[in-house]
């Protein structure tokens, strides 16, 4: 079960991030998923972290050799003979490399002269030992449109080559090659030409994702804005690419300040990728710009499930503490007073909140704005007796529960915060006129 497996060595590198065996491990794990590329990383990795690691060395030429770079993967096997001078699995795959490198040669010659036919053999003992070597697959292609064997030229084209090979060159003369060769239509239109419109697309649409690329790392956000829509006009049916260009287009919109457009345009590129953890992140850190925590936590707990790294785990534990901090009350924004407020501030804030819902000021109204007066005064009276005091501050800043502590606030009476804080020399005196006429006076 290599997909478990991967799981597991993942686990084990997050754990242990320096062990050279595991990312080893992580890379034959990886082969016999077929995803050299990823393998080859891993194998890099561990011979970085472990130059004497025999496994490493050979999985990385392997790796090299599968996907078409047999001159590196020389180097790789040679490395391990220097270690291991009777290593047979390494004597073998060199000679493997020997004769891939020879295949490549004796092709290129073949080619010049036209003798596609030669080519193509060539082409397909190569393949026997770098079966993910997309070169190789679209040179055969080519030759085989040369040839006129079409049906199979597409088949080799079709099998496993996009989109990773679609930046080719090689790949597009193939296209034009079936299509005009002798200017004759060769094919059934029907199959050939949609290939070939999805190849001008892919063209049209590489090129305007990096012209976008290029003025969002300039800073020009309006421009890049503009690239990345046009490009996602361009071909609809591509749906991975698209997927970039709705999260590239809602980073965009996230640097504008257009925290819901980022939001919305995140929510294009999941729905069209549902497994595009950049885009769950990008949409969840909007999601906290915007304080709605429960969305936040909900794709931060995606992520983590998908990806159990440290760095997601802390995400996620700050968007369930910012989500319960969330549910209790903003005694900043009931002082009306920012997070960074000085101590003088929340006093003057505190006076200002206080006098203005004092139950007396209001003993002329009626039962009902009494009773919600009282209510903020005593709000306001909770939020200066926690904000007041630096360490309840702090506590209640990163998010503890402040009755925990030994704070019930539901024994609280604010009339003595405003008897505390109004008395002193000289005392506090208000009068109001009006209905119910009232003057009270401390000191």
């Amino acid at each position: 079960d290599y997909n478990e497996a991967f799981n597991y060595y993942t686990k084990a590198i997050d754990t242990c991030p320096n062990n050279a065996s595991y990312y080893g491990n992580r890379a034959a794990t990886l082969m016999m998923l077929g995803r050299f590329r990823e393998a080859l990383e891993d194998a890099q990795q561990s011979v970085r972290l472990d130059d004497s690691f025999v496994r490493g060395h050979l999985r990385e030429g392997k790796c090299h050799l599968s996907l078409g770079n047999a001159m590196a993967a020389s180097r790789c096997f040679q490395r391990v003979l220097e270690l291991d001078h009777k290593n047979t699995q390494a004597q073998q795959e060199l000679k493997n490399a020997t004769t891939v490198l020879e295949y490549e040669k004796i092709a290129e010659v073949d080619f010049e002269k036209r003798d596609f036919r030669k080519v193509v053999f060539c082409m397909d003992r190569a393949l026997e030992f770098a079966p993910a070597c997309h070169r190789f697959k679209i040179l055969k292609a080519e030759c085989l449109a040369l040839l006129g064997r079409y049906p199979e030229a597409q088949s080799v084209a079709s099998c496993g080559l996009y989109p990773a090979a679609m930046s080719e060159t090689r790949l597009e003369l193939l296209c034009l090659r079936t299509l005009f060769w002798q200017n004759k239509v060769l094919g059934p239109p029907d199959l050939i030409l949609p290939r070939f419109v999805s190849f001008q697309n892919a063209k049209a649409l590489k090129a305007k994702k990096e012209d976008g690329n290029k003025a969002f790392k300039k800073g020009n956000y309006k421009l890049a804005y503009e690239l990345y829509t046009e490009a996602l006009g361009i071909d609809p049916n591509n749906i991975k690419t698209n997927a970039k260009l709705y999260c590239n287009r809602g980073t965009v919109n996230s640097k504008l300040r257009k925290l819901e457009e980022a939001i919305d345009d995140c929510t294009n590129a999941v729905k069209l990728d549902d497994t595009y953890i950049k885009a769950y992140l990008r949409r969840a850190q909007c999601y906290m710009d915007t304080e709605q925590y429960e969305d936040a936590v909900r794709d931060y707990e995606k992520v983590y499930q998908t990806e159990k790294t440290k760095e997601h785990k802390q995400l996620l534990k700050n968007a369930q503490v910012e989500l319960k901090k969330s549910k209790r009350k903003d005694y900043y924004k009931i002082l009306g007073v920012n997070k960074n407020a000085s101590e003088d501030e929340i006093k003057k804030a505190y006076r200002k909140r206080a006098l203005m819902h004092h139950p007396d000021r209001h003993s002329g109204a009626s039962a009902e704005v009494q009773k919600e007066e009282e209510k903020k005064f005593k709000e306001v009276g909770e939020a200066f007796t926690i904000l007041s005091d630096p360490k309840k501050k702090a506590r209640y800043d990163s998010g503890q529960d402040l009755e925990e502590d030994g704070l019930n606030m539901g024994e609280f009476d604010p009339n003595n915060i405003f008897k505390a804080f109004f008395s002193g020399p000289g005392g506090f005196s208000f009068e109001a006129s009006g209905p119910g006429n009232f003057f009270f006076q401390f000191g």
